[in-house]
């Protein structure tokens, strides 16, 4: 079986732009310039003849794709396409406390803690595992040959890394900004990234990157 799959990070969210940290357990609308990103990529790729749109059940990717839901193409929401919970830091400005806890934590996953989080929150392996769930309910749909997938940064991540059979300790080498997009080609069990951060449409954009 065959499948192509456009998988996009959400648009930006004011608390994107105020540096706010917003993981599984927020759940911010798209803001001005977000919802200029989403039309932006609806019109560079709404010629794709997407047989269904998968996105996390967080609004901001609801959003992001909502012109291509309009436009009747079905919907289904994955929990397991959720971000990352960022536990007791969710909701917090990132503060420099909140910094250097980031830079604790994260930097331990690239040397391998894998089995680490920030208190309350989820470990990469935790994430993954809901991520495998929701890629075997995406590839099981035979009749599906082009999807698109709204998704979260550190979750996209992780999904790439996962879906390329890198370790996950390399996540972080794939960039990310709202809207950007990542193309695979499924085939016989096997994925292959065939564009990497495709940004063109956000030409003249303001984009954030976090």
């Amino acid at each position: 079986m065959e499948k192509q799959i456009y998988i996009i990070r959400h648009g930006e969210t004011d608390l994107n732009k105020k540096g706010i940290v917003q993981g599984r357990g927020v759940n911010s609308p798209l803001n001005e310039t977000g919802l200029k990103q989403a039309s932006a990529f609806y019109e560079a790729y709404r010629q794709e003849r997407f047989d269904r749109v998968y996105t996390s059940t967080m609004l901001r990717t609801h959003q992001t794709v909502e012109q291509f839901i309009r436009k009747g193409i079905p919907w289904t929401q994955l929990a397991g396409l959720d971000e990352i919970s960022w536990g007791i830091y969710e909701g917090l400005e990132q503060d420099g406390r909140i910094m250097a806890g980031f830079t604790e934590i994260t930097s331990g996953w690239c040397h391998g803690k894998l089995d680490t989080c920030v208190e309350g929150g989820e470990t990469p392996l935790q994430l993954v595992e809901r991520q495998k769930e929701a890629m075997d309910h995406i590839v099981s749909a035979t009749e599906e040959r082009k999807v698109l997938i709204c998704m979260h940064g550190r979750a996209m991540r992780t999904l790439l890394c996962y879906l390329t059979n890198r370790p996950l300790c390399e996540m972080d080498e794939f960039p990310h900004t709202n809207t950007a997009l990542y193309k695979i080609h499924y085939f016989s069990g096997k994925f292959e990234i065939m564009d990497a951060y495709n940004i063109n449409h956000l030409e003249g954009l303001i984009v954030a990157g976090q």
